[in-house]
């Protein structure tokens, strides 16, 4: 076990969080201003020193310890130099899924069906999605009934306009928080839909969890375009109203960009992490980056959350021997160590609901629309992110109490690994995380102290412990494999690719599930060979890290 670092929190003064092109100056102002994250000890600390400088406060970030400013490159240098400042140049983000046969699996697949005929449909759980919106319709639409009617939707919250609807504050004029792009719409159809109306369905809704409560968070435009500044003021939206609208316990986060910086250094990360040490559930995508190692993407590579890869049925929902994990998800492991996927689900192929007259998404795939009640078919890690989300909702149903930590550990300790036919695993642990999801195994799962061991929240977000995960490269022939708490290697089955996915038992990577474990960081934890970083990331104790020119939330997938 590592000894603790007198760990240096954070990069101070400007700080390039993500890499990416700059936002376009400031429409207006004299000398051109841009976007900024500026983090300090407190908000106030933060406010001051941005009107110090003559800055435009556009957020206020209490969930970061900070603001979003507008800046001008000279009141940016100024406040660079101030003691106990860190500031990030706000990013663009782009949500994120794959580009037909309607082929509805996912429910029966991952025992879904089952736990309704139970009654467990995610009834009194409240999910919130952070997403492009969901779709608006003044009349008797499938969205208006399905996931805006019936006192469904709780709130909705547009991020990039500081918009809020709900019943003390009504439409002023229709429509509200729209999506005009479709992705949110789509993403929140899979997880709440209760449209029955295809054919396909035999009367099962559409939906893993047709009645949870939504709360929708809008901070993705019409191009499914977004910067770190919404998203934050979305999730800053969601820790502040947690208990507003009677407990959200849920967040979907199906978007992601590569890291540039160590978790604890990336903003989004760090509002993620604040919302799991408030007892928000945070299932988030891998990213559609694979399936190359390390290459999973942020927020998912937070060791605290859910991180969700995809895997497909290859079109043959009644045969599993061709089931498997889709070329585009991402794997791990992180560049902290950190084994991610935690787990795969169905993301390939999926259909739901979205409106082909006024969302962008169908009109330029038009060739991916359906002929049953606007379907529309996607495949990412997006859509894995909300089945997920979705069996979340179940779990939560059949057992309130249950922790963050807790839901966690129970998915990933009833999930079934892909083996071969030799009975090895058909993937790496860092391809498919503990395997496929099985809600009805995780809903009745009593297991106990397997996820996020070894690490403290609450000393992370303070600064004052970081953490590795148990991955390690091997130098002679660059596969990464696991090791214990003592340093052994676990196991190292290396990358193997189109084997069968075969239902099993599960599949015991590391008795106790070694690998969802954490140790404290320090300065010998940069792997010797020094890959951590090793594609320029590695910020050389420097304030700046490096620029990136590519850098996509969800990019559009080939169907799988």
């Amino acid at each position: 076990m590592a000894t603790i670092l007198n760990t240096r929190a954070r990069s101070t003064g400007l700080a390039v969080a993500m890499g990416m092109t700059l936002l376009a100056a400031y429409a207006g102002a004299a000398t051109p201003r841009r976007e900024y994250i500026v983090e300090a000890p407190d908000t106030a600390m933060a406010l001051r020193a941005v009107n110090r400088v003559g800055g435009r406060v556009t957020h206020e970030l209490p969930i970061i310890n900070g603001v979003s400013a507008q800046l001008t490159a000279r009141q940016a240098a100024r406040l660079g130099k101030a003691p106990h400042i860190e500031m990030f140049s706000d990013q663009p983000l782009a949500t994120q899924s794959s580009g037909v046969v309607p082929d509805i699996y996912q429910r029966a697949m991952i025992g879904v069906n089952e736990l309704a005929s139970q009654g467990i449909n995610g009834s009194g759980v409240t999910v919130a999605v952070l997403d492009s919106g969901v779709f608006q319709s003044t009349g008797p639409t499938y969205t208006m009934v399905d996931l805006n009617g019936n006192n469904r939707m709780m709130a909705q919250y547009d991020a990039i306009n500081n918009k809020l609807v709900d019943a003390a504050h009504p439409c002023a004029a229709f429509p509200c928080v729209d999506d005009t792009y479709g992705h949110g719409t789509h993403i929140t159809s899979l997880i709440a839909s209760s449209n029955t109306v295809d054919p396909l369905q035999d009367g099962e809704p559409r939906g893993i969890a047709p009645m949870v409560k939504l709360i929708n968070v809008k901070a993705f435009d019409g191009n499914g375009n977004g910067t770190y500044a919404n998203v934050l003021n979305g999730l800053n939206w969601i820790l502040a109203h947690r208990a507003t609208y009677g407990a959200i316990r849920v967040v979907n986060l199906s978007f992601g960009a590569k890291p540039q910086s160590f978790y604890w250094n990336d903003p989004i990360d760090m509002a993620v992490m604040k919302l799991w040490q408030a007892g928000i559930v945070v299932v988030a995508s891998a990213g559609n980056f694979g399936p190359n190692p390390q290459t999973i993407a942020v927020p998912g590579n937070t060791p605290y959350v859910i991180t969700v890869g995809a895997m497909t049925d290859n079109y043959t929902p009644n045969d599993p021997t061709d089931d498997g994990v889709t070329s585009f998800s991402s794997a791990g492991p992180t560049y902290e160590g950190f084994v991610k996927p935690d787990l795969v689900a169905p993301g390939g192929h999926l259909s739901a609901f979205m409106d082909f007259a006024t969302q962008l998404l169908p009109q330029d795939y038009p060739q991916f629309t359906t002929d049953q009640s606007d379907m529309f078919e996607m495949s990412g890690t997006s859509q894995a992110a909300a089945v997920t989300t979705g069996v979340v909702a179940l779990m939560l149903q059949a057992n309130p109490s249950l922790t963050p930590d807790q839901v966690k550990c129970r998915l990933i300790a009833s999930a079934s690994a892909a083996l071969a036919k030799n009975g090895k695993a058909a993937y790496t642990v860092f391809q498919q995380g503990a395997g496929r999801i099985d809600a009805y195994a995780a809903v009745y799962s009593t297991a106990a102290n397997c996820a996020n061991q070894g690490l403290n929240i609450a000393a992370d977000i303070a600064g004052t412990a970081h953490y590795g995960g148990p991955a390690r490269q091997n130098a002679s022939n660059g596969k990464f494999y696991v090791v214990d708490s003592s340093g052994n290697a676990i196991k190292n089955d290396g990358y193997l690719w189109n084997q069968s996915f075969a239902k099993t038992q599960g599949y015991l990577w590391s008795s106790g599930y070694l690998w969802n474990s954490g140790y404290l960081w320090n300065n010998g934890y940069l792997w010797n060979a020094g890959y951590l970083w090793n594609n320029g990331y590695l910020w050389n104790q420097s304030s700046v890290a490096p620029a990136s020119t590519n850098s996509a939330m969800e990019s559009w997938n080939a169907q799988e």
